[in-house]
């Protein structure tokens, strides 16, 4: 389906600023938005713009790191952009956000991941040899650092999102969204799940935020994945459980511990491609908007 698409476009790199590359975003975002959203959502509805077409704008929103208003003024101006969508009209920006409201937002959004991931594995097969698991934050404030530390205020909790990352093509074959700080293993079970219905790599690697008999259990026996997790050793000797001991210096040496960075390398490109300060001011709207980073750069790679 998306294979030869993927194949082709994860082959070299793309500046996000070029036509081309912009032109390229739109037709793959149009095609996996069509896989995955019927063209109304009502037999009511005026057909002036397919949901496709609505998801594709939210999409480069995020793609763009600007507002429901820059997005369309964006589209304005690129009559290429705008054919390549079908649209004979813009949508207004108050369209584009009660679209991006809507129940089931967030699924779909789960299922073009999921697409996306089949084909980086169709495309590559040494894409899915190996993956890694990390969480990262998304600030719910565009107040600097400095700003903050200097007028007193503690920082306010952020948008936390966890992501298994695929080696080699670095898409994230799935993510799971919450408020941190906290725990990572509290996304770890949803996270895997979500991972093992798409792809199966072979190696797992995650920090010892991971670390827990129960993570190494599910993905032997649930999902047939060998997890390198570095443990936490809270005493002298070897790691308590029956997988967890298994996990020593020099097991973790073998089996390439140090590939861990392929997720750290995924996390810091997507705050700089997409931004790593969200606009929505509502819970929902904020998880929503850090899943459509997450889809734009899984699309832009």
């Amino acid at each position: 389906m998306l294979g030869w698409r993927c194949n082709r476009w994860m082959s070299k790199s793309k500046d996000a600023r070029k036509p081309k590359a912009q032109l390229e975003f739109v037709k793959l975002s149009m095609r996996l938005a069509r896989m995955h959203l019927t063209p109304y959502g009502s037999y009511k509805s005026r057909h002036d713009f397919t949901q496709p077409q609505l998801m594709t704008c939210l999409v480069l929103r995020s793609y763009w790191k600007t507002t429901y208003r820059g997005v369309i003024e964006q589209l304005q101006v690129s009559g290429e952009l705008r054919r390549a969508m079908g649209l004979r009209q813009l949508p207004n920006y108050s369209t584009l956000n009660k679209f991006a409201h809507r129940a089931g937002v967030l699924e779909v959004l789960d299922e073009m991941l999921s697409t996306l991931a089949e084909a980086a594995e169709e495309a590559d097969g040494t894409a899915c040899r190996e993956a890694a698991m990390d969480a990262t934050g998304l600030e719910t404030s565009s107040a600097s650092a400095h700003y903050v530390s200097r007028s007193g205020r503690r920082r306010k909790g952020f948008v936390k999102v966890s992501v298994i990352v695929l080696g080699g093509s670095l898409i994230p074959a799935s993510a799971v969204f919450g408020y941190g700080p906290g725990n990572d293993k509290t996304h770890a079970r949803e996270l895997m799940a979500k991972a093992s219905s798409s792809v199966r790599p072979d190696i797992l690697y995650a920090d010892a935020g991971y670390d827990a008999e129960w993570v190494h259990r599910y993905c032997h026996e649930d999902w047939g994945v060998m997890p390198v997790i570095k443990p936490v050793k809270h005493k002298d000797g070897p790691p308590g459980g029956v997988y967890r001991s298994l996990m020593t210096d020099k097991t973790l040496k073998k089996l390439g511990y140090g590939r861990r960075w392929l997720v750290e390398t995924y996390n810091s490109a997507l705050k700089r491609t997409t931004g790593s300060t969200l606009n929505a001011r509502t819970g929902r709207g904020r998880m929503i908007d850090a899943a459509m980073k997450v889809l734009a750069y899984a699309i832009r790679r």
